[in-house]
């Protein structure tokens, strides 16, 4: 071998001991986790049937807003207020009153509802009797039991409220015998059919849902009283949330019914589309509070 062949083969030898080294991985960047929200949901019906109705919407928000979604059901509509920010709650479907407290004591921002598959996006609320009770007026319901629904809705408080002192009844406590709170739509229905109840309220969209299903209560229950039309359940959201986050979840909620999957979900959930909804679309609601006399933000909505 030739002295000048010598540098030749050492620069080889060295370049392919070089390639026998793998270099250090460059480190990557880490993927930030998802934002996980926690959205409340009032206790309109039976817990299980309101987890199977909103899980799928939910799936579906998060994963087209990049997000992950913790739904939670709580006990009573008053504790959507007391637990939103001590269990730190980004959201919740309020009801109409219920979004009207928390807008005035809490600050939240609405964002969207439904349209039902009839083409409504409000709902009302109805007071109703079986239809064997003999009661048809205000003077039919002394000295009987009605079962309410919880303070913090309208449906089944702010329209017998309202309904009784429109009629002179200042006082329903001491003109029933008895008076009490069933904590859902639901239950306060099957306490009148099941004659736990003489008279009972609560929203018009559970009553009819429920008719789907069980005939009895068409057939064997009366409305006597029905309330002006007011929102459906809709998403508000913390007033503090960045500003894009939530013009994310709105526009998913406005759009979903553009894509097959999104329609697919509406139809389950019970629904056409969403609608963009503001605060104005509540003027109902404060006009009523304020018709009955109860200041929102000072407002006791503990059952008694």
């Amino acid at each position: 071998m030739t002295a000048t062949a010598r540098p030749l083969i050492v620069f080889i030898c060295l370049a392919f001991v070089a390639g026998c080294y793998e270099s250090p991985p460059q480190p990557r960047d880490e993927i930030p986790p998802l934002p996980t929200l926690l959205i409340g949901l009032i206790p309109e019906q039976d817990v299980f049937k309101q987890i199977e109705r909103y899980e799928p919407l939910a799936a579906y928000l998060a994963a087209r807003s990049g997000t992950r979604i913790t739904l939670r059901i709580l006990p009573r509509y008053g504790n959507i207020i007391d637990n939103f920010t001590s269990t730190g709650l980004d959201g919740a479907f309020f009801g109409s009153f219920t979004y009207a407290l928390a807008h005035r004591k809490l600050d939240v921002t609405v964002v969207a509802r439904p349209v039902a598959l009839d083409g409504t996006s409000t709902y009302h609320g109805l007071i109703f009797v079986r239809r064997d009770s003999g009661i048809d007026t205000v003077a039919d319901m002394a000295g009987k039991r009605f079962v309410f629904v919880d303070k913090a809705t309208t449906a089944g408080y702010l329209l017998p409220l309202d309904f009784f002192r429109e009629n002179g009844v200042e006082d329903y406590k001491t003109y029933l015998s008895e008076s009490y709170f069933a904590g859902t739509h639901e239950s306060a229905i099957y306490d009148v059919l099941d004659k736990k109840a003489d008279i009972g309220a609560a929203k018009n969209t559970v009553f009819d849902r429920l008719a789907q299903d069980d005939e009895r209560i068409e057939t064997e229950l009366v409305i006597v009283e029905r309330s002006p039309d007011v929102p459906e359940n809709a998403l508000a959201l913390r007033g503090d949330m960045d500003d894009a986050l939530k013009l994310l979840l709105r526009r998913t909620l406005l759009e979903m019914h553009t894509d097959q999957e999104g329609q697919k979900i509406l139809r389950e959930f019970g629904a056409l589309e969403f609608v963009e909804t503001t605060d104005e679309d509540y003027e109902p609601v404060y006009r009523y509070a304020e018709h009955i006399g109860l200041d929102l933000p000072t407002y006791d909505y503990m059952n008694d």
